[in-house]
């Protein structure tokens, strides 16, 4: 869960970083990168985590997370970089919020 909040915290960092613009992400192959890898990696993380966490926080998209990863990975091509935009500013930081509750709980 620790490792899940951090590339949460990585995505905040690389959007502050950038002024959190949408030209600038639709612009930078490198920023657009960087941030899927990170989504890609929540993803696996996602994958790893027992039923017993994942039903402490059943409002949290679990299995879409998970899904997210593997269109990620094996349709790279094929991701629309503005619904990307959307997950990196409202997914990812509920995501962290709720991960990090989790782990307050712990």
């Amino acid at each position: 869960m620790e490792k899940i909040v951090s590339y949460c915290r990585r995505i905040d960092e690389d959007l502050s970083r950038c002024g959190r613009d949408p030209q600038v992400f639709r612009n930078d192959h490198l920023f657009q990168d960087a941030c899927c890898m990170c989504i890609v990696q929540i993803g696996e993380l996602v994958s790893q985590l027992s039923d017993e966490i994942k039903a402490e926080a059943p409002a949290v998209p679990w299995r879409v997370i998970k899904d997210t990863r593997n269109f990620y990975v094996h349709a790279y091509g094929a991701i629309d970089i503005p619904s990307v935009w959307e997950t990196l500013n409202r997914d990812i930081p509920a995501l962290r919020l709720s991960c990090e509750t989790l782990l307050q709980k712990q």
